[in-house]
């Protein structure tokens, strides 16, 4: 018999969809549930390695630790990894597909969805409840007939579904009746429930909102959730660091560091990937992390970060376009620490290779020069589970 299934949707990215279905996860779990997540298709640069060895959206593989489970590739099918505003490196079952621009993608809906369809079949096959999760918006009209994570797929399931609305950011009365009014009907008998998501201060302030919202949408409003802070959950996508905010005051100019801790600065390069790698040491007291994007900006911290990215060589260019690299060589000869991870350490080195164009149409790029090393692009790339002795699941990167 196939699992029941619950979809969380949400009127726009950002609603907090990742961190409810988490929530779902572990409440259903510590009732004794045997509850897994599933997006069908996600669009993060934010990865998580499988035990096999697949990547999967970083937040499905936070959602299978909420519900005791090893992350797998069925979990999110499909997560597509941004290399340019219009292309990205789509991943297939935990694996890279192919690179395609955003008009090349849709023409594979066909082979998408029976993938897409299949993993969801297996993981009902496999459990007793799944938490399926959406993607941005279901009414964006203009890609509907293309969809294949939002009512698509809880069409297919035929699954009841919640509608998160971000409150926090305004307008929560045209998000939530906007979006069903926008769907088709029947569709919209399919929202069973409205969440009211990220509410600061006296929730009883909104009781006559929410009387509005079932009045007008027909539809029971089933929780109006506060505002969490502090909850030390990776982020999904680097969307949180444009629209958080993030510590920017700078050292005096005569270089002291500042008072308030140790100031440790991270490029934020266009492409960055993985960033929540940061999150323990921004949680670390003492320690002043930020995110900085221009010379101006970087002034004199203790250490420089420079992070992954999903494109190294188009991250080096823009280092180069900005002055950042410049400034970058300057600091380390004066004894600035500067660390590169992933991607980041490629371009601390002599030169990047990529005879294959994997990455890009240069085969050869000079690097930072600040390592004696040579790193050479492979068709192939090779993922692993760190171990770890934190707990059960081993840190969950690449």
């Amino acid at each position: 018999m196939a699992a029941k299934t619950l979809m969380i949707q949400g009127t726009s990215s950002s609603a907090g969809k990742s961190l409810l279905t988490a929530a779902l996860c572990r409440i259903f779990f510590r009732r004794g549930v045997r509850v897994a997540p599933y997006k069908s298709q996600n669009m993060s640069n934010n990865a998580a390695v499988c035990p096999d060895g697949a990547e999967i959206g970083r937040a499905q593989a936070v959602q299978a630790v909420a519900c005791g489970l090893e992350p797998t590739a069925c979990m999110n099918p499909i997560l597509l990894k941004p290399e340019a505003d219009a292309h990205c490196q789509v991943v297939v079952m935990g694996r890279p597909w192919r690179h395609l621009g955003a008009r090349a993608y849709y023409t594979h809906k066909a082979e998408l969805w029976a993938i897409v369809t299949e993993a969801l079949d297996q993981m009902r096959h496999d459990y007793e409840l799944v938490i399926i999760e959406g993607a941005g918006s279901p009414v964006e009209l203009n890609l509907k007939t293309r969809d294949i994570v939002n009512m698509a797929i809880a069409s297919y399931a035929r699954s009841p579904v919640l509608l998160v609305g971000d409150i926090d950011r305004g307008g929560i009365f045209p998000q939530l009746l906007g979006t069903l009014w926008l769907l088709p009907e029947e569709e919209r008998a399919l929202v069973r429930g409205l969440l009211v998501n990220k509410f600061r201060g006296d929730a009883t302030l909104f009781e006559d909102g929410v009387r509005i919202l079932e009045q007008r949408g027909g539809v029971p409003v089933v929780g109006v959730i506060p505002y969490l802070h502090g909850l030390a959950i990776p982020e999904e996508d680097a969307v949180a660091l444009e629209e958080a905010s993030h510590e920017t005051a700078m050292p005096d100019e005569a270089g002291a560091r500042a008072a308030d801790g140790i100031d440790i600065a991270v490029i934020h390069l266009p492409r960055i990937a993985n960033f929540d790698d940061f999150d323990p040491l921004a949680a670390e007291p003492g320690v002043r992390l930020r995110y900085v994007s221009s010379p101006s900006d970087l002034g004199r911290p203790r250490a420089i970060v420079l992070p992954g990215t999903k494109s190294t060589s188009g991250d080096l260019h823009w280092l180069r376009m900005t002055g950042l690299a410049q400034v970058i060589q300057e600091q380390a000869a004066t004894g600035t620490a500067v660390v590169g991870i992933c991607g980041g350490y490629q371009m601390l080195g002599q030169t990047i290779l990529d005879p294959e164009e994997i990455e890009s149409a240069d085969e050869a790029v000079l690097g930072l020069g600040l390592l004696p090393v040579e790193t050479t692009f492979a068709a192939q790339k090779t993922c692993y589970e760190e171990s770890s002795d934190a707990g059960q699941h081993g840190g969950l990167t690449t």
